[in-house]
């Protein structure tokens, strides 16, 4: 662990504080939480990112063109 200091505006710091009274844990505890959280969301979402734009690119319009939207909504599954 290493250990960091952080300014937070006083309100920010006072809601901190209570925060993490009533879920019976640290403020340090707290922000190492939140920053893990957001590391793991970032790279979860740059390895998504990333097999996005691996997949080769593909036509989205087939040759037979689009369904009429009368079709769409006579279809028995929708009654």
């Amino acid at each position: 662990m290493k250990n960091v200091t952080i300014t937070l505006p006083e309100a920010a710091a006072q809601w901190a504080r209570v925060w993490a009274a009533r879920n019976g844990t640290s403020v340090s505890r707290m922000v190492g939480d939140l920053l893990r959280l957001r590391m793991e969301q970032e790279g979860d979402y740059e390895a998504a990112m990333r097999g996005f734009l691996g997949e080769k690119p593909r036509r989205l319009k087939s040759a037979g063109g689009y369904p009429r939207r009368g079709d769409l909504y006579e279809r028995a599954v929708l009654r």
